[in-house]
């Protein structure tokens, strides 16, 4: 499953990772309709699903602020939100990393995608890890 950030709503993101993305995709906003949800409460609502990706282009209040948990991941983009029609693609190719292939590669984990690398930080271990982009 993954689970769009509401501020990605209306550009057709979800449509398009479908097309490539065999599991649900959704916004934040359908796990917990008519209600404005936080942020600080996106990790709660993630953890009643099972396995999800969390997408988001607000790493300022993602990345290193929230906590990991092996029961979901975070993917936090660094894109300015006119950008931000690249995530698809972007996130396909995240998903094709070695380091991200799978699920159970991804779950516990929280990503930071810029255009020249990628830092993660695990459930377990809050050393930050850094992948170049050129390694595949």
């Amino acid at each position: 499953m993954i689970v769009l950030d509401e501020q990605l709503l209306g550009r057709g993101l979800e449509r398009d990772i479908a097309q490539w993305y065999r599991g649900t995709v959704q916004f934040i906003t359908d796990l917990r309709p008519h209600t404005i949800i936080k942020d600080e409460a996106i990790p709660a609502l993630l953890r009643q699903r099972s396995q999800p990706t969390f997408v988001t282009i607000n790493d300022r209040d993602f990345w290193r602020r929230v906590a990991t948990d092996q029961r979901y991941c975070i993917v936090c983009f660094v894109l300015s939100d006119a950008r931000a029609r690249e995530i698809p693609s972007a996130l396909r190719a995240l998903f094709r990393r070695p380091e991200f292939r799978t699920k159970a590669q991804r779950m516990g984990k929280v990503i930071r995608a810029t255009n020249d690398d990628m830092h993660y930080y695990a459930f377990g271990d809050s050393q930050v890890r850094s992948i170049p982009l050129t390694a595949q």
